[in-house]
Protein backbone atom coordinates (compact mmCIF):
# COMPACT_ATOMS: atom_id res chain seq x y z
CA UNK A 1 0.00 0.00 0.00
CA UNK A 2 1.52 3.10 -0.70
CA UNK A 3 2.18 5.88 1.76
CA UNK A 4 0.52 9.34 1.83
CA UNK A 5 1.55 10.70 4.83
CA UNK A 6 3.94 10.69 7.35
CA UNK A 7 3.85 11.64 11.18
CA UNK A 8 7.24 11.98 12.48
CA UNK A 9 6.90 12.41 16.14
CA UNK A 10 10.48 11.11 17.89
CA UNK A 11 12.28 13.62 20.23
CA UNK A 12 15.39 14.00 21.56
CA UNK A 13 15.57 12.87 25.14
CA UNK A 14 15.62 15.77 28.05
CA UNK A 15 19.19 15.63 29.12
CA UNK A 16 21.03 17.46 32.50
CA UNK A 17 22.23 20.70 32.15
CA UNK A 18 25.68 20.12 31.19
CA UNK A 19 27.83 20.27 28.12
CA UNK A 20 28.22 16.59 27.57
CA UNK A 21 24.91 16.66 26.92
CA UNK A 22 24.99 19.00 23.78
CA UNK A 23 25.94 17.05 20.97
CA UNK A 24 24.85 14.30 22.20
CA UNK A 25 21.21 15.78 22.34
CA UNK A 26 21.55 17.85 19.08
CA UNK A 27 22.77 15.50 16.69
CA UNK A 28 20.02 12.86 16.94
CA UNK A 29 17.55 15.01 16.64
CA UNK A 30 18.42 16.93 13.61
CA UNK A 31 20.06 13.72 11.76
CA UNK A 32 17.39 11.67 12.92
CA UNK A 33 14.63 14.38 11.49
CA UNK A 34 16.36 14.28 8.19
CA UNK A 35 17.18 11.21 7.89
CA UNK A 36 13.29 10.54 7.80
CA UNK A 37 12.50 13.16 5.29
CA UNK A 38 15.33 11.70 2.76
CA UNK A 39 13.11 8.31 3.38
CA UNK A 40 9.76 10.49 2.39
CA UNK A 41 11.55 12.12 -0.54
CA UNK A 42 11.77 8.71 -2.28
CA UNK A 43 7.65 7.98 -1.89
CA UNK A 44 6.16 9.49 -5.30
CA UNK A 45 2.87 8.64 -3.44
CA UNK A 46 3.68 11.07 -0.26
CA UNK A 47 1.32 13.87 -0.08
CA UNK A 48 2.34 15.76 3.74
CA UNK A 49 4.57 15.26 6.43
CA UNK A 50 3.62 16.39 10.02
CA UNK A 51 6.86 16.95 12.16
CA UNK A 52 6.06 17.30 15.99
CA UNK A 53 8.33 20.27 17.15
CA UNK A 54 7.92 22.01 20.73
CA UNK A 55 7.29 25.53 22.27
CA UNK A 56 10.65 25.55 23.20
CA UNK A 57 11.57 26.70 19.50
CA UNK A 58 9.23 29.46 20.29
CA UNK A 59 8.88 30.77 23.89
CA UNK A 60 12.71 31.31 24.97
CA UNK A 61 13.49 34.75 24.70
CA UNK A 62 14.91 37.57 26.66
CA UNK A 63 11.74 39.75 27.57
CA UNK A 64 13.35 42.69 28.70
CA UNK A 65 14.35 43.05 24.64
CA UNK A 66 11.02 41.76 23.29
CA UNK A 67 8.42 44.62 23.52
CA UNK A 68 5.83 42.46 22.16
CA UNK A 69 4.71 39.45 24.41
CA UNK A 70 2.04 37.43 22.43
CA UNK A 71 4.24 34.84 20.33
CA UNK A 72 2.80 32.72 17.56
CA UNK A 73 4.16 30.83 14.64
CA UNK A 74 7.22 33.75 13.24
CA UNK A 75 8.67 33.67 16.40
CA UNK A 76 11.94 31.49 17.08
CA UNK A 77 13.37 31.10 19.85
CA UNK A 78 16.61 32.84 20.92
CA UNK A 79 19.72 30.67 20.29
CA UNK A 80 22.14 32.74 22.35
CA UNK A 81 19.47 32.23 25.37
CA UNK A 82 19.48 28.86 24.81
CA UNK A 83 23.30 28.20 24.78
CA UNK A 84 23.50 30.89 28.05
CA UNK A 85 20.86 28.54 30.09
CA UNK A 86 22.30 24.92 28.77
CA UNK A 87 19.11 24.14 27.00
CA UNK A 88 19.99 21.71 24.69
CA UNK A 89 16.57 20.13 24.14
CA UNK A 90 15.00 23.80 23.13
CA UNK A 91 18.54 24.02 20.86
CA UNK A 92 17.80 20.56 19.21
CA UNK A 93 14.14 21.56 18.30
CA UNK A 94 15.00 24.69 17.04
CA UNK A 95 17.66 23.25 14.85
CA UNK A 96 15.62 19.65 13.80
CA UNK A 97 12.59 21.81 12.89
CA UNK A 98 14.62 24.91 11.20
CA UNK A 99 16.40 21.83 8.91
CA UNK A 100 13.51 20.23 8.25
CA UNK A 101 11.99 23.35 6.78
CA UNK A 102 14.67 23.98 4.74
CA UNK A 103 15.15 20.53 3.38
CA UNK A 104 11.09 20.25 2.50
CA UNK A 105 11.41 23.30 0.40
CA UNK A 106 14.65 22.27 -1.51
CA UNK A 107 12.88 18.81 -1.72
CA UNK A 108 9.63 20.38 -2.63
CA UNK A 109 8.04 18.18 0.40
CA UNK A 110 4.82 19.47 2.10
CA UNK A 111 5.64 19.62 5.36
CA UNK A 112 3.45 20.85 8.16
CA UNK A 113 4.97 21.08 11.76
CA UNK A 114 2.61 21.03 15.18
CA UNK A 115 4.47 22.96 18.53
CA UNK A 116 3.28 22.05 21.62
CA UNK A 117 3.73 22.86 25.09
CA UNK A 118 4.23 20.92 28.24
CA UNK A 119 1.94 18.29 26.93
CA UNK A 120 -0.49 16.57 29.98
CA UNK A 121 -2.67 14.01 30.79
CA UNK A 122 -2.88 9.88 30.85
CA UNK A 123 0.23 8.08 30.21
CA UNK A 124 0.14 5.13 27.85
CA UNK A 125 3.47 3.62 29.04
CA UNK A 126 3.94 2.33 32.67
CA UNK A 127 7.59 4.08 32.33
CA UNK A 128 7.17 7.72 32.81
CA UNK A 129 8.45 10.63 30.13
CA UNK A 130 10.48 13.15 31.76
CA UNK A 131 7.48 15.40 32.35
CA UNK A 132 5.12 13.01 33.57
CA UNK A 133 7.88 12.12 36.14
CA UNK A 134 8.20 16.02 37.27
CA UNK A 135 4.55 16.36 37.42
CA UNK A 136 4.51 12.72 39.89
CA UNK A 137 6.81 14.96 41.63
CA UNK A 138 5.15 18.02 41.80
CA UNK A 139 2.31 16.25 43.25
CA UNK A 140 4.68 14.47 46.19
CA UNK A 141 5.87 18.03 47.53
CA UNK A 142 8.98 17.19 44.99
CA UNK A 143 9.73 21.46 43.89
CA UNK A 144 13.40 21.19 42.27
CA UNK A 145 12.78 19.64 38.86
CA UNK A 146 9.61 21.76 38.36
CA UNK A 147 11.24 24.90 39.39
CA UNK A 148 13.70 25.31 36.35
CA UNK A 149 10.61 25.39 34.05
CA UNK A 150 9.30 28.51 35.19
CA UNK A 151 6.33 30.35 32.87
CA UNK A 152 5.37 27.61 30.74
CA UNK A 153 2.59 26.67 27.91
CA UNK A 154 0.25 23.75 28.97
CA UNK A 155 -1.99 21.04 26.40
CA UNK A 156 -3.36 18.26 26.98
CA UNK A 157 -2.43 15.16 25.07
CA UNK A 158 -5.58 14.67 23.09
CA UNK A 159 -5.55 17.88 22.23
CA UNK A 160 -1.77 17.44 20.65
CA UNK A 161 -3.05 14.02 18.77
CA UNK A 162 -5.90 15.76 17.30
CA UNK A 163 -4.03 18.81 15.86
CA UNK A 164 -2.02 15.95 13.92
CA UNK A 165 -4.56 14.45 12.72
CA UNK A 166 -6.24 17.97 12.02
CA UNK A 167 -2.91 19.42 10.28
CA UNK A 168 -2.66 16.84 8.11
CA UNK A 169 -6.06 16.05 6.75
CA UNK A 170 -6.48 20.23 6.40
CA UNK A 171 -5.87 20.68 2.87
CA UNK A 172 -4.96 24.33 3.80
CA UNK A 173 -3.05 23.87 6.50
CA UNK A 174 0.53 24.80 6.04
CA UNK A 175 4.02 26.15 7.76
CA UNK A 176 4.11 26.14 11.71
CA UNK A 177 0.91 25.73 14.65
CA UNK A 178 1.55 26.13 17.85
CA UNK A 179 -0.48 24.01 20.50
CA UNK A 180 -1.27 25.03 23.38
CA UNK A 181 -4.19 25.61 25.86
CA UNK A 182 -2.92 27.97 28.31
CA UNK A 183 -0.16 29.43 29.40
CA UNK A 184 0.70 29.60 33.47
CA UNK A 185 3.19 30.76 35.81
CA UNK A 186 4.75 28.31 38.29
CA UNK A 187 3.09 29.72 41.35
CA UNK A 188 -0.40 30.00 39.30
CA UNK A 189 0.23 26.52 38.34
CA UNK A 190 0.93 25.04 41.75
CA UNK A 191 -2.04 27.47 43.53
CA UNK A 192 -4.46 25.75 40.92
CA UNK A 193 -2.77 22.14 41.44
CA UNK A 194 -3.34 22.62 45.51
CA UNK A 195 -7.54 23.68 44.90
CA UNK A 196 -7.57 20.64 43.30
CA UNK A 197 -6.20 18.21 44.94
CA UNK A 198 -5.86 19.05 48.63
CA UNK A 199 -5.08 15.48 49.69
CA UNK A 200 -1.70 15.46 47.61
CA UNK A 201 1.18 17.74 49.58
CA UNK A 202 1.64 20.47 46.58
CA UNK A 203 3.89 23.45 47.35
CA UNK A 204 2.09 26.36 47.54
CA UNK A 205 5.02 28.76 45.39
CA UNK A 206 7.79 27.77 43.37
CA UNK A 207 10.79 29.53 42.73
CA UNK A 208 11.32 31.31 39.40
CA UNK A 209 14.89 31.14 38.07
CA UNK A 210 14.45 33.83 35.48
CA UNK A 211 12.90 36.65 36.83
CA UNK A 212 9.41 38.11 35.82
CA UNK A 213 7.73 36.61 32.63
CA UNK A 214 4.62 37.72 31.14
CA UNK A 215 4.66 35.54 27.44
CA UNK A 216 1.51 34.48 25.76
CA UNK A 217 1.31 32.01 23.34
CA UNK A 218 -0.95 32.97 19.91
CA UNK A 219 -2.77 29.50 19.34
CA UNK A 220 -5.36 31.29 16.97
CA UNK A 221 -3.94 29.73 13.66
CA UNK A 222 -4.52 26.13 14.97
CA UNK A 223 -7.81 27.29 16.75
CA UNK A 224 -8.96 28.43 13.28
CA UNK A 225 -8.59 25.27 11.55
CA UNK A 226 -11.18 23.97 14.41
CA UNK A 227 -9.33 22.72 17.28
CA UNK A 228 -10.69 23.73 21.25
CA UNK A 229 -8.62 22.99 23.44
CA UNK A 230 -9.74 21.26 26.45
CA UNK A 231 -8.81 23.06 30.34
CA UNK A 232 -5.82 22.71 32.54
CA UNK A 233 -8.63 21.11 35.15
CA UNK A 234 -9.08 18.30 32.75
CA UNK A 235 -5.68 17.55 31.39
CA UNK A 236 -4.23 17.84 34.87
CA UNK A 237 -7.29 15.39 36.43
CA UNK A 238 -6.64 12.92 33.50
CA UNK A 239 -3.06 12.48 34.53
CA UNK A 240 -3.33 11.93 37.88
CA UNK A 241 -5.92 9.69 37.61
CA UNK A 242 -3.29 7.90 35.37
CA UNK A 243 -0.49 7.87 37.61
CA UNK A 244 -2.72 6.09 40.19
CA UNK A 245 -4.11 3.44 37.95
CA UNK A 246 -0.53 2.32 36.93
CA UNK A 247 0.40 2.75 40.61
CA UNK A 248 2.87 5.47 40.55
CA UNK A 249 0.51 8.06 42.88
CA UNK A 250 -0.94 6.98 46.37
CA UNK A 251 -4.83 7.48 46.70
CA UNK A 252 -4.00 8.99 50.18
CA UNK A 253 -0.43 10.02 50.63
CA UNK A 254 -1.08 12.19 53.47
Amino acid sequence: MACEGVFHIASPVLGKSDSNCKEATLGPAINGTLNVLRSCKKSPFLKRVVLTSSSSAIRIRDETQQPELLWDETTWSSVPLCEKLQLWYALAKIFAEKAALDFAKENNIDLVTVLPSFVIGPSLSHELCTTASDILGLLQGDTDRFTSYGRMGYVHIDDVARSHILVYETPEATGRYLCSSVVLDNNELVGLLAKQFPVFPIPRRLKNPYGKQAYQLDTSKLQGLGLKFKGVQEMFNDCVESLKDQGHLLECPL
